[in-house]
């Protein structure tokens, strides 16, 4: 019970069997040695490993409610400032571990469950007790310290109409039948990132019509990865064995999957919304874990923008390039990006208030100005990157040339104003692999589409926006008098 080391997370991760393809292959144990999942699950295990570091403990756990146990923080329901302060340092401590290249780290969806077990009466219907299962569930989660992943959107096969118009109607994943053992799901969900995760989140993302049509396809639950007839099929892996060649992606790969229900039973305990459009629509803002998840997400993303500064800074400064006004430009840019971010969580935090839930929560007016922003500017930084980097970033020769006979010509061709020729490489590999490899491809388009469609998300913005007082403002200036 209660915190879990890297130890006993890649322990349970061998033995916990679950349906993962990879190509052509089963993955059928062993998964924390297999090739596209070695590296994301070190890295993971070296995050709960922190939780219980002497000198960090204090930060990363805080004493369960229920077994006194330390548990983790991300867990923690904030009830004053100084929670909310603790709580963001944890994510930090995380995110900064990653340079925040993980966009699903346990803390995201911890967020997301501890919201909504605070806020578990929203889910309650006719007469169902919903809310203890949302109750449950998150102690069960936090007590164990499981690993969620969650899948939010329907396949793209046809978007121009609802999941109910397809030619296949259990394209999307969508209800069956009820029994008495439980919800039996059939269709397929994406994204699912993370596919080495305990558990699966699947929760709705896309608004749903109120419609009778729809209905079956308004369900949220939860379930073990070991669920007989989940299946995850996983995209073509960027990790490598080579740190050195590609020193993110064999590190932070994270894997993303689409998630096919074939006929899974969801035991009862585990539904927490089930055929109820109306409820499905609202669940996230409601019970205000989108303010929670968007404040992790904030946090991690102020985090990448750091460290995307300082890797743009050292591949200037390594090759004398830091004196030239426009490449003084193109770094400001991104400490203006990292800035940025961090303003909102000030903003955020500083004007956090005691939600109708009883959480201290985050002020959500900058964390969804920080959720709509990033999008935009967050593909900014790996173009100034290509740009400071230019030719540099293809002149980069794999790791075996270290140990060939053309070493020499890279010790005398490859060196730079402020460092050898092995090092300078090893810099511009980690700049290419965070701005033009297919791992950098990768986290561009994760980040411009992190929380949907940008123009769906401008438009929510623009009708959620309390824009009234400035409207006021130009009206007053219009028809003052003096």
């Amino acid at each position: 019970m209660g915190a879990k080391s890297g130890k006993q997370f890649l322990q349970r991760l061998d033995s916990t069997p679950r349906e993962v393809w990879y190509g052509g292959q089963r993955i059928t144990g062993g998964i924390s040695s297999h090739p596209a999942f070695q590296g994301v699950a070190k890295s993971i295990a070296a995050l709960y490993d922190m939780q219980l570091r002497p000198e960090l403990k204090e930060v990363m756990t805080y004493e369960s409610p229920t077994t006194h146990e330390p548990v983790g923080t991300s867990f923690m329901q904030p009830r004053t400032m100084d929670d909310l302060a603790k709580r963001t340092a944890m994510m930090s401590a995380w995110a900064n571990y990653s340079g925040g290249m993980m966009g699903r780290t346990a803390d995201y969806l911890n967020s997301s469950m501890m919201a909504m077990a605070a806020a578990a009466d929203f889910f309650d219907k006719d007469g169902r007790d919903y809310a203890s299962n949302v109750r449950n569930y998150y102690e069960h989660v936090r007590e164990n310290d499981l690993l969620l992943t969650h899948t939010l959107i329907n396949p793209q096969v046809n978007r121009g109409v609802g999941p109910s118009k397809q030619a296949d109607p259990f394209i999307a994943a969508r209800v069956v039948e009820k029994t008495g053992e439980g919800v039996v799901i059939r269709g397929a969900r994406m994204l699912a990132t993370l596919p080495i995760a305990d558990e699966i989140m699947v929760f709705p993302s896309t608004v749903i019509r109120s419609g009778q049509d729809d209905m079956p396809y308004s369900v949220a639950f939860a379930l073990p990865v070991s669920a007989r007839g989940l299946k995850f099929i996983c995209r073509e892996s960027f990790a490598s064995e080579s740190a050195y060649d590609h020193p993110l992606a064999s590190r932070f790969d994270e894997q993303d999957a689409v998630v096919v229900f074939d006929d899974v039973v969801v035991p009862w305990e585990r539904v927490f919304i089930l055929e109820d459009p109306e409820k499905a629509n609202r669940v996230s803002e409601a019970t205000d874990a989108i303010v929670f998840m968007a404040h992790q997400a904030t946090v991690r993303e102020a985090s990448k923008a750091e460290f995307m500064a300082g890797l743009a800074t050292l591949v200037a400064e390594t090759i004398g390039a830091d004196q030239f006004p426009q490449v003084q430009e193109k770094v400001s840019e991104i400490l203006l990006i990292a800035e940025t971010m961090k303003a909102f969580i000030r903003a955020s935090e500083g004007n956090a208030s005691v939600s109708r839930w009883g959480l201290m929560t985050p002020d959500y007016v900058p964390i969804n100005s920080a959720r709509n922003l990033w999008p935009k500017i967050a593909p900014t930084m790996a173009s100034m990157l290509k740009l400071l980097g230019a030719s540099g970033l293809m002149a980069i020769p794999p790791e075996g040339i270290l140990e060939s006979p053309a070493r020499p010509d890279l010790d005398r061709y490859y060196q730079a104003k402020l460092a050898d020729g092995e090092e300078r490489v090893r810099l511009f590999k980690l700049a290419w692999d965070a701005a033009g490899s297919s791992f950098g491809g990768r986290q561009d388009l994760y980040e411009r589409f992190f929380f949907g469609d940008p123009v769906r998300m401008a438009s929510a913005y623009y009708g959620w926006y309390n824009k009234e007082p400035y409207k006021e403002r130009v009206k007053e200036l219009l028809h003052r008098k003096d």
